[in-house]
């Protein structure tokens, strides 16, 4: 019987291998020692240049003192390829982190100034301007008295504003674009409803707001009459709600068109083969399929326009107390509001409070639009066609 002999590895061969695999690759914590030394020749470079630490020096010339390193690094240990390839992943990293600062910034900043008012003085979100005048606030400043004041008004405007707005809206940027995508022929109308989607796009808010301006003035004076009390008139929460759907029917309408285009067509050809009208296909089976993405389309714009502060100072005004009443009296959003506190205090020798209300009401406007943008992802999800495993 013959046997075998099985002989043991050597074990130098297996080291051998394995150098031979990793041959040619920068060890895993080269990225780290490449990271701490140029925050060391940062700060050396930033001490003596500055003749002290200046901290947005000291990020910047850390950030392009990385990139070249790593960039020699690699092209050293490895090759050319690799340290390019390298060289553009560090600069869209870089990138993308230069744009997250600013919101950052922001973000922390209304935080740390609005958040300590809030917190020390909740009756902001329920109490309006009436009765506080600059002497109240001078006594807050110079006396220590309570901070008076609140921005119940503004609050109830945006939501009154923008939820007009959405009805006037949705309606007309749904239907134009069911009728880009499902009707239209490619003609000249309907290239000529594209063209000024675009325009509206692009127009700057105040362009809206004297456009809705000069609607209402129009419709008062032939249909009411002419007069200072009819210009009164114009200003009032209806106004500023047709300049906030100029600016939100083009946003519908772009998001709706391009969610009815993405539904497949063999859809619409099956509910046809079933002898369904053209009407009832797109009711039951196109918008129920991209109710997703049009519900979600539809709250991003409100969250676009609910921040808009031009539009609404030229065509609602401002006032100090709540007004309920959309079609009647002049209105304050919460933007107004801000806008206001901050170029016109309350008490011009004793800022401090306006600001303080300013900061309060920017972080509540902040934390709207966040809450309206994970609403639309919500819904997004919700609404998005379920899986059936088939």
């Amino acid at each position: 019987m013959k046997t075998t002999d099985t002989a043991a590895p050597d074990p130098r061969t297996q080291v051998k291998k394995k150098n031979a695999l990793t041959a040619g690759q920068k060890p895993a914590w080269t990225w780290i020692a490449v990271l701490v030394g140029a925050l060391v020749l940062a700060g050396v470079v930033t001490a003596v240049l500055s003749g002290g630490f200046n901290w947005p020096g000291f990020v910047i010339l850390t950030g392009v003192f990385y990139v070249i390193a790593m960039y020699i690094v690699t092209l050293v240990v490895e090759n050319r390829r690799r340290a390019t390839d390298g060289l553009w992943k560090n600069l869209v990293w870089g990138a993308f982190l230069v744009a997250l600062l600013p919101l950052i910034s922001v973000i922390w900043t209304v935080v740390g100034q609005g958040l300590p008012t809030l917190l020390a003085n909740p009756n902001m979100l329920w109490v309006d301007m009436g009765g506080v005048t600059g002497a109240s606030d001078q006594a807050t400043v110079n006396e220590g008295a309570p901070l008076m004041g609140g921005f119940l008004h503004g609050l109830i405007g945006s939501v009154a504003i923008t939820a007009i707005a959405t009805l006037i809206s949705v309606p007309i940027g749904l239907m134009a674009s069911i009728y880009l995508v499902e009707y239209s022929r490619g003609g000249w109308f309907s290239k000529a409803i594209t063209f000024f989607v675009d325009v509206m796009t692009g127009i700057p808010s105040i362009v809206a707001g004297l456009f809705a301006f000069a609607a209402v003035q129009l419709f008062i004076t032939t249909f009411i009459g002419e007069g200072p009390a009819q210009l009164q008139m114009v200003k009032m929460g209806l106004t500023a709600a047709i300049a906030l759907s100029v600016l939100m029917i083009p946003v519908v309408v772009r998001s709706t068109e391009e969610m009815l285009r993405v539904v497949p067509n063999e859809l619409r050809e099956a509910s046809y083969a079933l002898g369904v009208r053209k009407w009832r296909t797109i009711l039951k089976v196109v918008l129920p399929t991209a109710m997703s993405g049009i519900a979600s389309g539809v709250t991003l714009a409100i969250a676009r326009v609910t921040g808009e502060t031009a539009p609404i100072l030229v065509t609602a005004g401002f006032a100090a107390t709540v007004n309920w009443n959309v079609f009647s009296g002049w209105m304050t959003a919460l933007p107004v509001y801000i806008y206001r506190q901050l170029v016109n205090p309350t008490a011009p020798s004793a800022a401090e409070p306006s600001a303080l209300r300013a900061w309060a009401a920017a972080l509540v406007l902040i934390i709207i639009v966040m809450v309206l943008n994970l609403i639309a992802r919500i819904i997004a999800q919700a609404f998005a066609p379920k899986k059936t495993g088939r």
